[in-house]
């Protein structure tokens, strides 16, 4: 008798500050190292301002001053580029660890968990548990 096999999501894992998040890999389009972004007046602080990408003009958010206000901003690290339809949205990270397979079963999506519904739930792995993001919920909340 065979197992059926537990549906995993692919998942990016990254560090901000000392804590491991998780975002889902379909909405990674690439990941380059951090670059100064131009500052946009008037923007809420977690938005860095606008990079140059090979032509394209794209937003670059900070996750960590979304989720803690009071963190100091990214200045070294890499930008995760993230896809929300056609458009292209970089979100600054501390490091960029390692792409896991987590199971369903494993993830905690109780609800009141992280600003606005962007976190979406609690990963577990055998080394620890891993805050899980929804990077379209973020880009959405800065897009509209």
């Amino acid at each position: 008798m065979m197992l059926e096999p537990r549906a995993a999501a692919r998942t990016l894992l990254f560090r901000v500050a000392e804590r491991v998040y998780g975002c889902d890999i379909d909405s990674v389009r690439e990941i380059i190292p951090y670059r100064r972004a131009t500052r946009l007046p008037g923007a809420p602080p977690y938005v860095q301002g606008l990079i140059n990408l090979r032509g394209t003009i794209v937003t670059v958010l900070d996750l960590g001053m979304r989720l803690d206000p009071a963190r100091a901003p990214v200045r070294d690290g890499s930008i995760i580029m993230a896809t929300q339809g056609t458009r292209v949205v970089g979100v600054a990270v501390d490091e960029v660890m390692d792409v896991q397979s987590i199971v369903a079963e494993s993830i905690d999506t109780r609800a009141d968990v992280g600003p606005q519904g962007l976190v979406s739930g609690l990963g577990h792995l055998h080394d620890g548990v891993v805050v899980l993001v929804s990077i379209h919920v973020l880009v959405t909340q800065v897009l509209l």
